[in-house]
């Protein structure tokens, strides 16, 4: 499969983006958490309760190991097992009360990180960031909508 070329434009931008996202990623250091664990607790708290396998295929990654992630969630208190509703077979992770503020304070760091880079920019650099970026992110809410 070959990928198509795009404009040199959109490879800065990208390039900018890989930048710019591995800087606030960076900054938020509170809890010690892997990347890995980061991203299944803000899917927790974004959209609630889900089965470990629609959690390891949301993010890309087999059962086995998403299990041994929740695992090492659980140890740390940031998630936890409960049983589905509906169906008392069926078990679901969900975020604790101590995963949810760990995770909103990650997300503080993260915010005044990018705030800060934003304070480095001129007047209209800055009014271009507060259009672009929660443009861009619209898109991919559209497009997930589209697809689900």
């Amino acid at each position: 499969m070959t990928i198509p070329e795009v404009g040199e434009a959109t490879e800065k931008l990208t390039i900018a983006l890989e930048h710019m996202l591995r800087h606030v990623r960076q900054s938020a250091t509170t809890g010690c958490l892997s990347p890995a664990a980061s991203l299944v607790l803000s899917r927790l708290i974004r959209e609630g309760a889900c089965r470990l396998t629609e959690l390891a295929r949301a993010e890309g990654v087999s059962q086995p190991n998403m299990t041994q992630l929740v695992n090492r969630m659980e140890r740390a208190g940031l998630a936890r097992r409960i049983s589905d509703v509906q169906d008392g077979r069926v078990v679901l992770v969900e975020a604790t009360a101590d995963g949810t503020e760990l995770f909103e304070r990650r997300r503080r760091e993260r915010a005044l990180a990018l705030e800060l880079l934003i304070q480095e920019l001129t007047e209209e650099e800055r009014r271009a960031v507060h259009v672009a970026l929660p443009a861009l992110a619209r898109a991919i809410e559209d497009r997930q909508a589209r697809s689900a």
